[in-house]
């Protein structure tokens, strides 16, 4: 049934919910004990889970009976701001279809002259402070949805970064569709990188699940440590659980990707034979540079597709070859993209 049709359920309704909707509530147990959260539900099996307390980031997702995202074996962890020296950022994180890395650096750890700092930043351990919620209207048949919430990544005499993130779908389909505006609220130039760590796990993510993008890899030192499977389908499909991929095992590829004449990136994952797939569309000129992060550890079995400003080599890295971004004061950046949830043939059509 098209729930995006008001007549298909005019006069049947008392309370938008019966369609879907925001609701927020808070955990009261486990290592997230305490944290903010707000359940989605699109009305078309899609639903998921954004933490309000960890950047605004999205943990679990499913389409009906299946998950989208990968979960760690931490899961959810309450945010710890100070988890920000060397690799320590591993210890609270959670996976979740989305966690965002950065917004000054994100990367290996890494120093200079300005300073040091940690694996992929302090965002995803900063909460949001809610602005807004606006649920769909039955009565109106506006049945658009969205939360925004603002993240400060600061210091005193320091640079001063805002991020204005909103979340926003609409009854009936099923589309995430996340837009962010960082911008800088100090008085002198601020550092900035960021990449989105969409990261998916099984059911959707199976062994021959296609990764699905246009462009072209780019060579890296590591490469010939990269393991036989991708060395044969150069990160076009997922493997089976690696023995070589246990604890730090891994193969990651940095993608120069191809926009169409729009501007517009797309990829996603697409696994046939359950007939189900996720697209992911963003803007070349916002973020230039796609990743794809393999790690087929067994219990740990993970891929992501990372939209990104930069490749994730550190601030210091991008700041020596030229790359770096220097929001100036009051000067703002926007990223947007779009997860998009396929079925049936619309999943074995999906190819670049």
């Amino acid at each position: 049934m098209n729930l995006s049709d008001p007549s298909n359920w005019k006069d049947k309704l008392s309370n938008f919910r019966q369609l879907g909707g925001i609701e927020t509530s808070i955990l009261d147990n486990g290592a997230g004990r305490g944290t903010c959260i707000a359940w989605i539900n699109t009305g078309t099996g899609l639903r998921f889970k954004v933490v309000l307390d960890r950047g605004m980031d999205i943990l679990d997702a499913f389409h009906n009976e299946h998950s989208l995202s990968w979960i760690s074996n931490a899961g959810h962890v309450s945010s710890q701001p100070f988890s920000n020296q060397g690799i320590d950022w591993l210890r609270t994180f959670g996976g979740g279809l989305l966690t965002t890395c950065g917004i000054s650096s994100m990367g290996p750890p890494n120093e200079d002259e300005t300073g040091k700092r940690g694996l992929h930043g302090n965002y995803s351990n900063t909460s949001a402070e809610l602005i807004s919620i606006k649920q769909p209207d039955i009565y109106s048949g506006n049945l658009g949805f969205e939360i925004v919430g603002v993240i400060r990544e600061t210091t005193t005499f320091g640079p001063s970064l805002e991020l204005k993130r909103t979340i926003s779908g609409s009854i009936g389909t099923a589309e995430i569709n996340i837009k962010d505006e960082v911008s800088n609220r100090g008085n002198s130039p601020a550092p900035h990188m960021v990449l989105y760590h969409i990261n998916c796990g099984w059911p959707l993510i199976d062994e021959g699940t296609r990764i699905v993008w246009k462009g072209e890899i780019q060579k890296r030192e590591s490469d010939d440590s990269m393991s036989d499977f991708n060395k044969i389908n150069k990160f076009t499909k997922c493997a089976g659980p690696m023995d070589e991929h246990a604890a730090f095992g891994e193969d990651v590829a940095f993608i120069d990707p191809k926009a169409d004449d729009t501007d517009q990136v797309t990829c996603g994952y697409m696994n046939d034979e359950l007939e189900l797939g996720l697209s992911i569309s963003f803007s070349k000129k916002q973020m230039p540079w796609l990743i794809n992060w393999q790690h087929w550890g067994k219990n740990e079995y993970v891929t992501a597709l990372e939209p990104a400003t930069n490749p994730p080599i550190g601030q210091t890295a991008a700041r020596e070859n030229g790359t770096l971004i220097l929001l100036k004061p009051g000067e703002s950046r926007r990223y947007e993209i779009k997860l998009k949830v396929l079925k049936g043939e619309k999943v074995k059509e999906f190819r670049m």
